[in-house]
């Protein structure tokens, strides 16, 4: 540790940004490093350098030590911050960096490697007096050891893969004969994610909250917590609403689950940004989960309810100082809320969407942490979550009511988001009244229907699609007229329904990013784009079949298996003559670090199988055909 002038950050996207805003507040350069995929992304533009690390995989770019190593000797930077995700909890990377003479801003080697492992950190914890949930962290990896420890810990239990997080290589197991699929799957999710198929498995806890506690601690041996956060709105196990403080936390609650967490801390000398997370069950008992050795991706809900820049006492900390704030000066002031926006499709599973941003506006008057730019592609190979959208107030409602109306007026057209979902959540009188646990989505949002198109959405798509034909054939239409006195069919496409519209007088006019509506006396503003034959509204995609043959289009039901979204296929598990049963699996693709399983839709042969693993394909390629 000691004096830097230049950091390297080794990220993407909306962390990388968020770093460079307080480092070039406090008088650093940067380096941003990207693939190909991101030559114009945010980030890049922000920095004072930009250095491309290799091709679009991150194996190949963002998890490729030698490149970043090398960028960072090509500019001169002395110090490196890792973000979260990818490197951030890498051991070897963090060596490497020292090892290079640079200055690398989180924790010790020794900590990222003993708290990066769920099996070690487990014992330690175990040793060091901290609550600990019943479950196996072994070296014994085999299927039939794994087994007889289920057997032993009892059913539901958790699958986790030992070296991860944010949900991949996470398997909730509810019955013994779903115990080896599962295993299987979890091994291969965590070897593509973190490098080591090594796994533990945990008791289940029955609708517990997520509760975690942020730690800061310098090189000088002091170590203190920042109050906690609540993050138990969860799908997947990936976290989608935080918030702090915990709704139902009370002050002795919460300097017990402090302290447990300072043990956890000095068990590995802590030094730098820290989160010890938690499981808290109904009766106010708590267990510890996995300490995250690096900022938390929810950090921004505590430097709102505690005034503190984080990123800046990182950076302070690397340097050598002394933390700013000994315990006792550390207070809590109002409420925070922060939603995760994630280019994914809530209706079909939560399926990650890749496409273009063509209409990026982030609501006003709150905090909006993101790497977006209108243009950019989303693409397969990174994380779905593409910003966060913070709010805080005086009250708990107060920073309720400020995130639900920035939320509904933020907009992201182009691709498929779980806007609409974050909208009915903060909606939710469970989650108003602050009675939830990790099961909350599961138990009411379990089925999300696609979003229904109203009458006043149609007419909108209708008067759209017909002033911007007679804007392309002035001549042919004469123009589009308000009081318009010929009406004009169109069949409107709308998650796979046709609609047929008849164009009437509409109080209508745009601006070629926003259309001003009249209806009965109240006037709107909304926010669309139009190309072609494909038009956006928020929450919406409608394409224009007014002058296309109507057809049948092909799906899983018909024999026909699409692939849902961009990815890479991991594994084909039929050949061609092979009998099939509605249900079965047939493949496994992977996008933005997920695995999506694909079963066949009807009972059948397989006629063609037009893939094989490690493809990358294309979103609605067609992969395998039923007959």
């Amino acid at each position: 540790m000691g004096a830097f002038s230049k950091i390297l950050i080794a990220n993407r996207g909306e962390i990388a940004c968020r770093v460079q805003r307080t480092a070039h507040a406090l008088g650093y350069r940067t380096v941003a490093v990207y693939s190909d995929a991101d030559a114009e992304a945010l980030h890049v533009h922000m920095a004072d350098e930009a250095v491309c690390i290799g091709p679009a995989p991150v194996q190949q770019s963002y998890l490729n030590i030698p490149a970043i190593l090398h960028a960072a000797k090509i500019t001169g930077a002395d110090a490196v911050h890792p973000g979260y995700g990818f490197l951030s909890e890498n051991p070897a990377f963090a060596k490497a960096c020292f090892d290079a003479n640079l200055t690398f801003i989180g924790p010790s080697v020794e900590a990222i490697e003993l708290m990066g492992s769920k099996r070690l950190s487990k014992l330690a914890m175990l040793n060091a007096g901290v609550p600990c949930i019943a479950g196996y962290q072994g070296s014994d990896q085999d299927d039939s050891t794994l087994q007889q420890q289920a057997e032993r810990i009892g059913y539901p239990l958790m699958i986790k893969a030992s070296a991860g997080g944010g949900g991949r290589g996470m398997r909730l197991v509810q019955q013994p004969e779903q115990l080896l699929e599962q295993l299987r799957t979890a091994r291969s999710e965590a070897l593509n994610a973190f490098g080591s198929d090594e796994l533990i498995l945990e008791q289940a806890l029955i609708e517990p909250r997520h509760v975690e506690i942020q730690l800061f601690g310098d090189s000088h041996g002091h170590l203190i917590y920042l109050g906690e956060r609540d993050c138990s709105i969860q799908r997947r196990h990936q976290k989608v609403i935080e918030e702090a403080p915990c709704p139902v936390m009370t002050a002795a609650l919460r300097q017990a689950m402090g302290e447990a967490a300072l043990k956890a801390g000095r068990a590995v000398s802590y030094v730098g940004a820290g989160t010890v997370e938690f499981l808290l069950d109904r009766h106010g008992q708590f267990y510890f989960l996995e300490m995250n050795t690096r900022l938390q991706v929810e950090h921004p809900v505590t430097e709102l309810t505690t005034g503190f820049d984080l990123v800046a006492w990182q950076l302070q900390i690397a340097a050598g100082q002394t933390l700013p704030v000994t315990q006792e000066q550390v207070t809590l002031t109002g409420h925070a809320m922060e939603v995760r926006l994630y280019a994914e499709d809530p209706a079909r599973g939560f399926v990650p969407q890749t496409g273009d941003v063509l209409r990026w506006e982030p609501a006003p008057g709150v905090r909006i942490d993101h790497g977006l730019r209108e243009g950019d592609t989303i693409s397969p190979f990174y994380d779905a979550m593409q910003g966060k959208i913070i709010a805080h107030g005086a009250t708990r409602e107060e920073a309720r009511r400020k995130l639900l109306r920035a939320v509904e007026d933020t907009r992201l057209l182009g691709v498929a988001t779980n806007q609409q979902l974050l909208i009915d959540v903060l909606k939710h009188p469970g989650f108003i009244n602050g009675d939830f646990s990790t099961g909350f989505l599961a138990e009411h949002f379990n089925v999300i229907a696609q979003p229904t198109v109203t009458d006043e959405q149609l007419a909108l798509a209708a008067a759209l699609f017909h002033q911007h034909s007679a804007d392309l054939h002035p001549h042919g239409l004469a123009g589009w007229r308000n009081n318009a006195s010929v009406p004009n069919t169109l069949r409107l496409e709308v998650n796979g329904d046709i609609h047929s519209v008849t164009v009437a007088p509409l109080h209508l006019t745009t601006d070629g990013r926003h259309a001003t509506l009249v209806r009965d006396g109240i006037r709107r503003r909304i926010a669309y784009h139009l190309d072609g034959d494909r038009l956006w509204l928020a929450g919406l995609s409608v394409t224009n079949r007014t002058h296309q043959v109507a057809s049948r289009h092909a799906d899983a039901s018909s024999g026909t298996v699409k692939a849902p979204m961009d990815g890479a296929i991991v594994e084909v598990r039929v050949q061609a003559g092979e009998h099939v049963s509605k249900g079965q699996l047939l493949l496994v693709l992977e996008a933005m670090k997920m695995e999506q399983p694909l079963t066949a839709g009807i009972d059948g042969i397989i006629k063609h199988v037009r893939v094989m693993a490690g493809d990358q394909v294309r979103n609605r390629q067609v992969l395998l055909e039923i007959e």
